[in-house]
């Protein structure tokens, strides 16, 4: 792992949301968009931003199911990502 791959995903850690994002997802195993959004209080918007940067560094993993997009937590999540969830 190099320090650019590093420093992205110390990044997508170092927000509130995307922790209460992980936090609820490492508890319900997985959620809609708007579930999440409800939960953390923010909107469907600002969320699927989240989301989205949750994702680039393989923390989430998405599934479409019908017309609404689910989330939970990657299965293929790199040690040091396993880790740092452990700790939340």
């Amino acid at each position: 792992m190099n320090g650019k791959e590093l420093e992205r995903i110390f990044k997508a850690f170092a927000n509130r949301r995307r922790i209460a994002i992980i936090r609820y997802l490492k508890n319900e195993k997985e959620a809609s968009v708007g579930d999440i959004a409800e939960t953390i209080r923010l909107s469907l918007k600002a969320t699927s931003k989240h989301l989205g940067i949750l994702s680039a560094v393989d923390i989430v993993e998405k599934e479409q199911k019908s017309l609404m997009m689910f989330y939970r937590l990657s299965t293929e999540q790199k040690t040091i990502i396993k880790h740092l969830i452990s700790f939340l």
